[in-house]
């Protein structure tokens, strides 16, 4: 009769549903572009280095490695060192493998607990024999388990679960900011050192000037006044440099510890400008598949899952809990007869627990889990938008960027070609030397602009890159690698996509 109820109860549990809500994944956001007006079909393009014209792809995969598509070696060698040795990464796997290993063990509450257990009692109330002192031996195997009649214990584990989620997508957002910081900022190197070269070679030809204008003042060709306005120009020059200088050094540094490294362990390679490859197309995901893609999203949407699953928990709470128990073994006065005598001692039990009162703690939990839940569907609305925002921010800065970039050239060539007009009349004395400063600091200032204006595009791909998500479901889990260690914590992490 114990056994035919004790399978029945066990049948009610394996039917018994889970309460609370099942959880929904949020629908994508129905709109057909990112932007209010359709983006060209591509940029405009400029005379210069790295002012192609770059075309728009729609519904195209991003790359694993989108890094790749700038084709700079020494920024491929870069990047595999940083992902190697960064200890963000490493943090985040580890963060990983523990929400792995919480699950198993809160996965181990299906299951009956079994502990055996040895003991000894020194006593002296044997009946029948007042006054002797005896020794009792005992060994027993104990099993209990906690019917799940209600799922509170899967919507447990359902939550642990959605934190491995969690942790998984926290990973992948790491992985993508460390690889487009480190793009980002061997952009901004490779800028700052063009602005350096440029800044130099415009007071070389500043110090050139001045020489002459020095020897015209002996000839009484010019006067006092044109040589302090050309020592102007040079020291005002000269002191855009260290500001640059300073700039590149704090870059550099920065590069060295994104790499895992002290700035003064590494020999890094030096960037230019012209050594990287400006991506001639640029895939652009559908607004539909973004929410998917981005790891903040998904992030968010794990989150969701995991407060959906407390208000499961929660309301488990509220209804009966039956605890089943029962033990086996035996009883000696002497050790050597503890396996072998014939006392033998069994129990089995069962236990029902309803809540019927505690103060309206429960029903406040619930209504805590509850308003929790709104919390985070609030602000998963909120990355999404903003999300949608970064990408649509990143494709029309490309989109002005290229005509950003043609002005620029545009001006640095007039700049230049007046300059060299107006060098050429000074020497016959057609203009003053005023116009000649002039010209010297129009053209400076263009050709400074334009090294920024090309930085910026580079930059500005790398942040479109980062906005779509960066390919990271195109290669294989990073709890997969050597780094987050191996077995069945691996599994898990490529089973949570």
């Amino acid at each position: 009769m114990m056994r035919l109820a004790t399978g029945l109860v066990f049948a009610l549990a394996l039917a018994g549903c889970a309460v609370g809500p099942n959880f929904k994944r949020p629908e994508a956001p129905a709109t057909p572009r990112f932007t209010p007006a359709p983006l060209p079909a591509e940029t405009v393009a400029a005379p210069v280095a790295g002012g192609a014209s770059q075309r728009f792809v729609s519904g195209a995969d991003i790359p694993a490695q989108w890094w790749t598509l700038f084709h700079s070696t020494q920024l491929d060698d870069l990047m595999r060192a940083a992902i190697k040795d960064s200890p963000n990464l490493a943090a985040a796997q580890a963060a990983l493998r523990q929400a792995q290993e919480t699950l198993t063990a809160d996965r181990g509450a299906l299951f009956p607990s079994l502990d055996a257990q040895l003991g000894v009692q020194r006593s002296n109330t044997l009946s029948g024999f007042p006054g002797t002192i005896y020794t009792v031996y005992n060994a027993t195997v104990n099993v209990s388990y906690k019917l799940d009649l209600f799922g509170g214990v899967r919507r447990q584990i359902e939550a642990a679960g959605a934190q491995v989620d969690y942790q998984n997508y926290l990973l992948e957002a790491a992985y993508l900011t460390l690889t487009s910081n480190i793009v980002t900022t061997v952009v901004q190197e490779a800028s700052l050192r063009a602005q350096t070269r440029a800044t130099r070679e415009i007071l070389a030809a500043q110090e050139k000037q001045l020489e002459v204008v020095e020897r015209q003042l002996k000839l009484g060709g010019v006067s006092r006044t044109d040589v302090l306005a050309q020592r102007t120009q040079v020291a005002q020059t000269r002191a855009l440099l260290p500001p640059l200088e300073k700039q590149l050094a704090q870059t550099r540094h920065r590069l060295a510890i994104l790499t895992g490294k002290l700035p003064s362990e590494t020999t890094l390679p030096e960037f230019e400008i012209d050594a990287l490859s400006l991506p001639q197309e640029l895939p652009v995901s559908l607004p539909s598949s973004l929410v998917r893609q981005r790891p903040d999203i998904r992030a968010s949407e794990a989150l969701l899952h995991q407060a959906s699953a407390q208000v499961g928990v929660a309301t488990a709470n509220l209804y009966p809990q039956i605890n089943l128990t029962g033990s086996a073994g035996s009883l000696a006065l002497k050790p050597g007869d503890l396996f072998s005598g014939p006392a033998k001692a069994w129990s089995i039990g069962a236990g029902l627990l309803q809540p019927l009162f505690h103060g309206g703690t429960l029903s406040a939990q619930r209504r805590a889990a509850i308003a929790a839940y709104d919390q985070a569907e609030a602000q998963y609305r909120e990355t999404v938008l903003q999300s949608f925002q970064e990408v649509a921010d990143a494709l029309r800065a490309l989109d002005t960027d290229a005509v950003a970039l043609k002005a620029q050239a545009d001006a640095e060539a007039a700049a230049r070609e007046e300059l060299s007009l107006t060098e050429r009349q000074y020497r016959v004395g057609a203009v003053s030397y005023l116009s000649l400063l002039n010209a010297q600091r129009q053209y400076q200032q263009s050709r400074i602009g334009a090294v920024q204006a090309e930085a910026a595009r580079y930059a500005d791909t790398a942040a479109l890159f980062q906005a779509l998500g960066g390919g990271w479901w195109n290669r294989p889990a990073l709890a997969e690698t050597p780094a987050a260690g191996s077995g069945p914590a691996a599994g898990a992490a490529n089973s949570s996509r």
